[in-house]
């Protein structure tokens, strides 16, 4: 087990990361903005580092300040949380090159989810059912992404690659407003995410949001602990999560759930992920997957009884 582990993030998941180093018997390293110097996970870590003015490009977001706290206090290990660089597969990669260990999935698995066209792909590979659609990124050809979108069926859904947070998405009705709506989600694409890649997939117009909590480690060994139902919510963010998810029979959870084991298994997972799902019609179609640990992973804790931060720490040692 590690000896010290620094916690790149602030607020609540500091807190929650600390928690469960605490009950570990881990040391933990606080690392905080100019501005952050009182917050609680500060005041209860072991020890604390600043790392950069106010703002978190200057912060939270600073790769060689995060690394530097890790090797002016002798820590072994970084836990990301969520959020800030949570997902960013070149601080993963830093963190390893510099000899540390970086709580969470390998480098390349995180750049392999990341982009939601290879995902896709991957999935695809691994018997995962996802929704129809252009089976990867839409090129100039109008005439060309016409075709594809009749074969699909209207109403259709522009999507960016890289997108993420409910930004960078279009919803189609008819041919007439395709182009426009292609170019329009490329720019937002691009400015936003800073790549203008987009697919499209078929528009699913009254499915539910279910996702499906896994953990797997480097060694094979993967499971799934249930499901959760985030259909409420506000401008695609969430609102209000429940589990288990209404009117999803056992049978249906185990065949998901198993799959989606699978699936770890052959793109090498490690760690605490999500898969998210549509679900309408008693179907689930893949649509992402979250290579960290949710905002909302206390709902699986509280009917599994499983701490995943604990079992992240663990898989990553």
């Amino acid at each position: 087990m590690f000896e010290k582990i620094v916690i790149a993030n602030r607020g609540e998941i500091a807190l929650r990361i600390l928690r469960t180093c605490k009950e570990l018997g881990i040391q933990t390293v606080a690392v905080h903005s100019e501005a952050d110097q009182d917050l609680k996970h500060v005041r209860l870590a072991d020890e604390t580092v600043c790392i950069g003015p106010a703002a978190s490009a200057g912060s939270y977001l600073n790769i060689p300040a995060l690394i530097s706290a890790a090797e002016v206090t002798d820590a072994v290990a970084i836990h990301p949380g969520y959020g800030f660089l949570a997902e960013n597969a070149d601080f993963a990669e830093r963190i390893e090159q510099s000899g540390f260990t970086f709580i969470g999935p390998k480098p390349e698995t995180i750049r392999l989810m990341g982009d939601k066209v290879s995902a896709i792909k991957a999935m695809r590979k691994s018997g995962v059912p996802c929704v129809p659609g252009s089976d990867g990124p839409l090129g100039d050809d109008g005439d060309t992404n016409k075709r594809i979108a009749n074969d699909i069926g209207y109403p259709i859904i522009i999507k960016a690659a890289a997108g993420g947070g409910g930004r960078g998405m279009r919803v189609v009705h008819s041919e007439a407003n395709l182009a426009n709506a292609i170019s329009l989600t490329t720019a937002e694409a691009q400015a936003a995410f800073g790549s203008g890649v987009v697919y499209m997939e078929k528009y699913l117009e009254n499915p539910r949001h279910v996702e499906i909590q896994v953990l797997s480690d480097q060694h094979g060994n993967a499971i799934h602990l249930g499901e959760r139902d985030c259909s409420m919510q506000r401008r695609h963010q969430k609102v209000c999560e429940e589990a288990p998810a209404p009117g999803i029979s056992p049978e249906l959870r185990a065949k998901i759930g198993g799959r989606c084991a699978e699936a770890c298994r052959k793109i090498g997972y490690r760690g605490a992920g999500t898969f998210e799902f549509l679900y309408e019609n008693g179907e689930f179609f893949f649509i992402e997957m979250n290579t960290r640990i949710q905002v909302e992973h206390p709902v699986t804790e509280m009917i599994t009884g499983v701490d995943l931060i604990k079992e992240q720490i663990r898989i990553a040692g």
